[in-house]
């Protein structure tokens, strides 16, 4: 791995490292339950960069997978996360 991009993985570890200690700051003390769930989307994004970034730096195939599963069982549940609170159930 060449040393430029072995300091773009640190750089960009770091950075989303501390965006998920930001994002569940937010989620735990989030005013509203709508600020809430934007900060639960939001981790799930930071996951999967984090998981992507990680893949590349140990070099292996699996953790694209598991970002992907990520990525989807986020957008679902933010779904249906947000319907819940606006609608009051998940299942017309």
């Amino acid at each position: 791995m060449s040393p430029a991009l072995d300091w773009a993985l640190n750089l960009g570890i770091g950075a989303i490292t501390i965006a998920v200690v930001l994002c569940a700051v937010r989620l735990l003390r989030g005013p509203t339950m709508t600020d809430r769930v934007l900060a639960l989307d939001t981790l799930y994004m930071n996951a999967v960069a984090l998981i992507v970034l990680l893949g590349i730096r140990w070099n292996t195939v699996l953790l694209f997978e598991g970002a992907l599963l990520v990525a989807m069982l986020g957008f679902a549940s933010t779904v249906a996360l947000a319907r819940y609170l606006s609608r009051g159930d998940v299942v017309e």
